[in-house]
């Protein structure tokens, strides 16, 4: 049932018009939306609406495309953020009633802004959109902009591969938690009007697993129109996990369960804690670590490889920021000490399939890179060649892909390094995260120290210039040209920006001549 402005009027609720900042703080605007009307609060002079329902409990249909909630006539309060997807991680509130989002607006006064829609990271399996450091304020207050962060399902609720093991009504399982995002931008497409955005200019952006899933959005028919801009920020997909592969994967989490295959259907039912349980069973196609979920070439919702062989048509007219960090692999392999003290003689045995995902024998590396940048130490070559043989590499591969199709490209690499830990950690993954979103302070933000904030400055609004003009180009930052497969050129973010023709080329050359396998994200 679709609500209308005139039922909610004639039930005796008055809809304000908000006019952001005019308004006083403590009031609770009401939208109505195509499920229902909502009521949020004001802070800073922003609505802000969290928890907002755009799917129905999945609990009921686990392992199936999501659906629209059931309709509502009285206001829904969306004052917190809602449940988490169900995880192994210590994200607060999880429940597999997750289909929830969050909506910041400068102005609910019929303009049309751009509107940022961020999918968070924590690969496929972990996190939410109710990080202090996705919080929407800031970015909408300061450009005027209308921001969003989504829930989904995530792990074995949302990429457990059981076609070819269950059938119906599981057909589409590998794919729920893309489905869910699809969803979700049906409801920005249907809704965001209402809150002050201009559903002709959605831009789609995030970290890590959030950027993987934007990647393969872009070859995804069902996704198709949705969002008009994008950008990823160290999140790559080049591949999706084939069938056989997501099928191995779904039977060794089975085995866990102690399901034969024709039982397969009554994993729909057990506890959720058993399944999580489950899933730390040994992967069957890395050979270690505890089973990777992702989306899946289904021959339904995704019928190619989101970046093989080439870019996707479907988005070629969808200009895009492609972003990496210097050093993602100091998050991951940062944390213990002994990496910062690596001799000539242990880093063969740390170079192995397991730190680079590809067949390579270390010895020809290091000595690549001995000779690439002879002032770096042992650790220093570990921590670059294991960032430029993972996630960097697929941010190239996309990038490469995208000029050769002529598709508008635009490619940093983070360099800034907070002073945390006296720099050591270098520019490493999720370090871009605060100042995309402006959120230096949040609290979990590494983005410290005086430049913090100019660094800030220069990142975010550069996503916001995509999200207003399809161009991230502003007044703060040098020229920033369109990557091209002559140049290769790339945007340094660092206390100095600057333009730079195929920075790391010798790495990006060495790697090249390996075939890629996508590490996961």
């Amino acid at each position: 049932m679709r609500v209308s402005r005139r039922s909610v009027i004639a039930a005796g609720l008055v809809l304000p018009t908000f006019a952001g900042p005019s308004r006083a703080q403590g009031q609770h605007p009401v939208v109505v939306t195509t499920n229902g009307p909502v009521r949020g609060q004001t802070d800073g002079g922003v609505a802000v609406f969290k928890g907002v329902r755009y799917g129905a409990d999945t609990g009921p249909r686990r392992f199936q495309p999501p659906v629209r909630p059931t309709a509502w006539t009285t206001p829904a309060d969306a004052f917190a953020y809602g449940a988490a997807s169900p995880q192994g991680s210590d994200e607060a509130n999880q429940s597999e009633d997750c289909l929830f989002l969050n909506v910041w607006s400068p102005g609910l006064d019929g303009e049309r802004r751009p509107v940022m829609f961020y999918i968070h990271g924590g690969a496929y399996s972990n996190g939410s959109g109710s990080s202090p450091l996705y919080d929407g304020t800031r970015l909408a207050r300061r450009n005027d902009v209308v921001v969003v962060t989504v829930n989904h399902r995530l792990n074995l609720f949302g990429y457990a591969f059981l076609q070819r093991i269950a059938g119906a009504p599981f057909l589409d399982s590998g794919n729920a938690g893309q489905m869910d995002l699809h969803l979700a931008l049906e409801w920005v497409r249907d809704n965001i009007a209402s809150f002050g955005g201009d559903p002709g200019r959605v831009m789609v952006f995030g970290q890590s697993g959030g950027g993987a899933k934007i990647a393969t959005m872009m070859a995804t028919p069902a996704a198709a129109g949705l969002f008009h801009r994008a950008a990823t920020m160290s999140g790559q997909q080049v591949t999706a996990s084939g069938p056989w592969n997501a099928t191995r994967r779904a039977e060794a989490w089975l085995d866990a369960l102690n399901l034969q295959k024709d039982r397969a259907a009554e994993a729909a039912i057990l506890p959720v804690e058993t399944l999580l349980k489950a899933a730390e069973a040994t992967d069957p196609v890395l050979g270690f670590g505890s089973l990777y979920w992702g989306p899946v070439l289904d021959d339904r919702t995704l019928r190619r490889h989101p970046f093989y062989p080439d870019a996707p048509s479907q988005s070629a007219y969808i200009p895009m920021i492609i972003g990496n960090t210097h050093d993602e692999t100091r998050a991951f392999l940062g944390n213990d000490p002994a990496n910062y003290a690596l001799t000539w003689d242990d880093l063969p045995g740390k170079m192995t399939g397991r730190e680079f995902r590809i067949d390579v024998a270390p010895e020809p590396v290091i000595a690549a890179y001995r000779e690439m940048y002879p002032d770096y130490s042992p650790s220093d070559v570990f921590f670059a060649a294991t960032t430029a043989a993972r996630s960097w590499r697929g941010a190239v591969i996309e990038a490469e892909a995208r000029a050769e199709a002529g598709a508008p490209a635009w490619v940093y690499q983070l360099d800034w390094t907070s002073p945390i830990d006296g720099g050591r950690r270098g520019a490493m993954h999720t370090d871009d995260i605060p100042l995309a979103l402006d959120n230096v302070a949040a609290t979990g933000s590494r983005a410290q120290g005086p430049t913090a904030q100019p660094m800030a400055d220069r990142l975010s609004k550069a996503f916001v210039a995509l999200a207003r003009d399809g161009d991230p180009n502003h007044a703060a930052l040098p020229a920033w040209d369109r990557y091209d497969l002559t140049r290769r050129q790339t945007m340094t973010m660092d206390v100095d920006c600057r333009m730079e023709d195929d920075p790391r080329g010798g790495e990006r050359r060495l790697f090249a001549a390996i075939p890629y396998v996508q590490p996961g994200t």
